[in-house]
């Protein structure tokens, strides 16, 4: 596609705009000037037999209409004033020929009549006494406009006469002088939308060189100062992306640098186990060697299973896909993977609670924090210790617990334990540090609320999972 420009666009509708608006205008002005002009001409028609009748009636009553003829310059006898090539006169006009007048009486006879007017009547019709006023006629091959007056005795007629292209030539002179200023301004109009559009497109082209001087590595919200509402919106989301990217960034940097530094040691330590193996001479011993590098292989395995699920987990995402679930048939699922594990070290692990429970949450999402929950206990539980996972119902919210026997978690580190990679000092079971840490990315995303109680009475520790106005309870 084209690429387009926004001014050009402008210009181009705001022209054809104003053009269109502008030539209906002069259309209606057209046609308003045309009726004006007939409305003018009309009442000087009648305005003019009205005269005419005043002017002649006593001397037509008076029967002498060869001496009015000829006071009047109106016989045939008398050369017209407009010359051979149609042009006004030293004594008139060149319209006076589209002029003209008759006067008749009631038997039909012509008394007087212009030197532009024909012997014939101008309106046969209103010879009639019946017939008066306006009407058009045709007259010499070209239409005319005729006005009709009867005196009050009806023994004269007065017909006045006009052509219609003096009226059209009024019009279109109007008309004329309407459309010469609005060509005229069309390009000064032209001119004075594309500087304006350029100034007001001015605060885009400020953002776009912002963006582009700027360097790559700069992701800090852009700082162009007052920019218009219709701008705004477009920087605010400019700064949004920049922010997003700057955490995108943030997360493989850390990515990367926590799997560089929590790597090497398991790394080194398969290293050294592999050549124990292989300077062994012993079949024990290289058998034991070979079984810490299974054992090694198993923990970065799983470190790195850890971490890569962190990475996936965006503490900024809101496009998590949610569903009502079933929480304890849920739960079950994810023990199922988990209870091989807990038999080995023959802890016991049960489920028990409401069945019904359901809570809206993505279920991927919640079944990663509730494995890495009973993970952790299992872990931290000594063999022949017991587990148990809860779903119920605390003032109105569903609630999963997960209840260990395990050595517990004092107050004051019960919040640290979140942290990444933290681990509690003295502890001798296997671990990366990451599965609280995940837990608790989990929860913030989920609307949920994740806290660490210590079992009063007796050892243990307990996971409170609470989900905060997402779950409710049906009975089925």
């Amino acid at each position: 596609m084209l690429a387009t420009s926004i001014r050009r666009r402008l210009l181009i509708t705001l022209l054809l705009t104003i053009s269109l608006v502008s030539g209906l205008t002069l259309l209606l002005s057209y046609y308003d000037a045309q009726h004006e002009v007939e409305e003018l001409f009309d009442a000087q028609l009648a305005q003019s037999a009205k005269v005419l009748q005043a002017l002649l009636l006593p001397e037509l009553l008076q029967g002498d209409p060869e001496r009015l003829q000829s006071l009047l310059h109106l016989s045939e006898n008398f050369p017209m004033v407009i010359d051979s090539e149609g042009e006004a006169g030293a004594y008139g006009h060149e319209y006076e020929r589209k002029l003209a007048f008759q006067v008749w009486d009631n038997e039909k006879n012509l008394l007087l009549k212009s030197a532009s007017a024909p012997k014939a009547p101008l309106s046969e019709a209103g010879l009639e006494t019946h017939n008066r006023g306006y009407s058009d006629e045709y007259v010499q091959d070209s239409l005319w406009r005729v006005f009709k007056l009867w005196d009050k005795n009806e023994r004269f007629l007065i017909q006045v006469a006009e052509r219609y292209d003096v009226r059209e030539e009024l019009t279109n002179d109007i008309s004329n002088r309407l459309l010469a200023p609005a060509f005229l301004a069309l390009p000064i109009l032209g001119i004075m939308i594309w500087m304006g559009v350029g100034r007001g497109l001015s605060p885009v082209q400020h953002v776009a060189n912002e963006v582009t001087r700027r360097d790559p590595h700069n992701l800090q919200a852009m700082e162009v100062g007052p920019v218009p509402v219709e701008i705004r919106p477009l920087v605010t989301e400019l700064n949004e992306l920049f922010e997003q990217l700057r955490h995108a960034f943030e997360r493989e940097r850390r990515f990367t640098d926590d799997a560089a530094h929590e790597l090497r040691t398991p790394l080194a330590s398969l290293k050294t186990q592999a050549q124990v193996a292989l300077r062994a001479t012993d079949e024990k011993q290289k058998q034991q060697a070979l079984n810490q590098v299974i054992l090694g292989v198993d923990r970065a395995a799983h470190l790195l299973e850890q971490m890569l699920t962190l990475a996936r987990i965006n503490p900024e995402s809101n496009e998590l896909t949610r569903e009502d679930i079933f929480l304890h048939a849920l739960a079950a699922d994810v023990i199922a993977q988990i209870v091989p594990i807990a038999l080995n070290k023959n802890i016991n692990l049960e489920l028990s609670g409401d069945q019904h429970a359901i809570v809206t949450a993505n279920a991927l999402s919640l079944s990663i924090l509730i494995r890495n929950l009973v993970d952790n206990a299992v872990r931290y539980t000594p063999e022949g210790g017991e587990i148990v996972v809860t779903v119920g119902k605390e003032a109105q919210k569903t609630v999963l617990t997960v209840t260990d026997t395990g050595p517990g978690i004092s107050a004051e580190l019960q919040q640290r334990v979140f942290d990444r990679f933290y681990r509690v000092v003295g502890n001798n079971t296997q671990g990366c540090g990451l599965g609280l840490a995940i837990v608790k990315q989990i929860a913030d995303i989920s609307n949920v609320s994740v806290e660490l109680i210590n079992n009063d009475p007796g050892p243990g520790l307990t996971a409170k999972v609470t989900f905060n106005g997402s779950g409710v309870s049906e009975n089925h």
